[in-house]
């Protein structure tokens, strides 16, 4: 099995770079340990300064609040959509933009049986 590798890349407000580099047995734990140092030091990602009146923005809105880190599919996010802003979407569209945003590089997604599991990419991170 290939080792796992994870790099972050990231400023902080006062303009300090930080480059963080795991590699080897790279767990969730550990991804949130590197999370936590982060907060302590203040260190967050890109301000929420986009504004959420499109489609596009509100699902990214629901992947980014409900799966920062963990598996999704389409339906969960569907779900999640309709509690959030009280109306009825497609399957179809949601599946759409969800697509857009693996293509965008913004979410890995994996063929799973006859669904696609996505899972977001957060702060550079590049998964090998």
């Amino acid at each position: 099995m290939p080792k796992k590798r994870i790099r972050i890349d990231m400023e902080d407000a006062d303009g300090a770079r930080y480059d963080i580099k795991l590699e080897g047995n790279v767990t969730r734990e550990k991804v949130l340990k590197i999370f936590e140092m982060m907060d302590l030091m203040n260190i967050e990602e890109e301000s929420e300064t986009t504004s959420i009146d499109s489609v596009g923005a509100k699902i990214w809105h629901i992947v980014d609040k409900y799966y920062p880190m963990g598996k999704f599919n389409s339906t969960e996010i569907l779900e999640k959509y309709e509690d959030e802003f009280n109306e009825p979407i497609k399957l179809s569209i949601i599946s759409t933009y969800l697509s857009r945003f693996s293509n965008k590089g913004k979410v890995d997604r994996v063929k799973n049986g006859r669904e696609w599991i996505y899972q977001s990419i957060k702060l550079g991170q590049k998964i090998h």
